[in-house]
């Protein structure tokens, strides 16, 4: 891919594209974002650190925070560009406000993710079970996201 089409396609949400090329367009972001999360679930147990049972300094420790903070990061770039990505797929479909309905599934997943991470720390204030609706709202708004703009046609000439 050349410079200009990735420019078009990830950092501008002007324009329109297709449901295949928005298709290739996601699929090239997960391909971004899945090694970061498969590293990440090997250096997270590493991040909870305890310093009255463990040395101060824990080299590992440093690493999966170091990793943290590039992996946060790189999350929030995928982010943006699925919602450049996306604004031009609602765009195509007809749907008005293209860029607010194409940041709903990262707000879903940034805030099922942030759920996933706070209930652990804070159980005794916050049920199981606010994390399993976060997770059905998270999976409700991907179905829907993937059945308007990657199975349905193009509603303007």
């Amino acid at each position: 891919m050349d410079s200009e089409r990735f420019h078009f396609l990830y950092r501008s949400d002007q324009g329109r594209i297709d449901s295949y090329t928005w298709l290739r367009g996601v699929r090239g972001l997960a391909l971004v974002l899945v090694p970061f999360g498969l590293i990440w679930m090997v250096l997270a147990p590493f991040a909870d650190h305890d310093i009255t049972s463990t040395p101060f300094f824990v080299p590992q420790t440093v690493l999966a925070y170091a990793f943290a903070i590039l992996y946060a990061f790189v999350v929030l770039i995928v982010a943006v560009s699925y919602v450049n990505l996306s604004a031009k797929r609602f765009r195509d479909r007809g749907r008005a406000p293209a860029v607010g309905l194409a940041g709903l599934a990262p707000f879903a997943a940034l805030f099922a993710g942030a759920a996933h991470w706070l209930q652990p720390r804070v159980a005794e204030s916050m049920a199981r079970g606010w994390v399993w609706g976060a997770d059905a709202i998270l999976i409700g708004i991907a179905l829907w996201t993937l059945y308007e703009l990657g199975l349905q046609p193009s509603k303007t000439p």
